[in-house]
């Protein structure tokens, strides 16, 4: 059974959205800071539970995904017709999307990942020698920026897309609008004098 473009479009749509949305409730549930509790020479920090670094890692695979089927709605043989890697890239405009799209999906996946990984090592180094530390976590705006690089991945791979549509057409000249020739003029129109 052939995949539909409309199915490849979906799933690139609905896990790029699952990404965005995971890491804006990453942003907000993510404690400001954790209790410091003094010890002998040492602070130990504690942290509130929170779900930040699951959603964070959950976020980084699910644009993971998005990004693979970007790259399969880009390349895939739709209706059974392979269109050649080079035909695809005649047209710059493809081209140029195709690389904002990765920028973005790697510029994403590289915040995300920088925030799950900081909110993590946060948690997993909690005791400090310094007696004026303030028990922080990852900085304030990295899931949700890397939450809006990840919905801009999303977008850009749908425009790749249509645009690899378009592309397809024009190398396999697909025109539903009918030919030239089927118009015909049968009235001539003449000026009266």
């Amino acid at each position: 059974m052939a995949v539909k473009p409309v199915t490849i479009t979906l799933s690139v749509a609905f896990v790029g959205i699952v990404s965005f949305i995971l890491g804006i409730v990453a942003e907000n549930k993510k404690p400001a800071a954790g209790i410091p509790l003094a010890g002998i020479g040492e602070i130990i920090c504690k942290f509130p539970s929170d779900p930040t670094v699951v959603l964070g890692s959950l976020s980084v695979v699910a644009l993971f995904i998005c990004t693979g089927l970007g790259f399969v709605s880009v390349f895939y043989p739709y209706k059974g017709q392979s269109v050649p890697k080079e035909a695809l890239f005649q047209s710059t405009v493809l081209v140029v999307f195709i690389w904002v799209a990765v920028i973005n999906s790697f510029f994403g996946g590289l915040l995300m990942l920088w925030a799950t990984i900081s909110e993590s090592l946060h948690h997993m180094n909690n005791v400090h020698h310094s007696t004026d530390y303030a028990c922080p976590t990852a900085k304030t705006g990295l899931f949700g920026g890397a939450a809006f690089l990840c919905l801009n991945a999303m977008l850009f791979w749908l425009i790749c897309q249509m645009l690899t549509h378009n592309a397809r057409e024009d190398y396999l000249e697909v025109d539903n609008k009918g030919d030239y020739g089927q118009i015909l003029a049968t009235t001539n129109y003449e000026a009266k004098v």
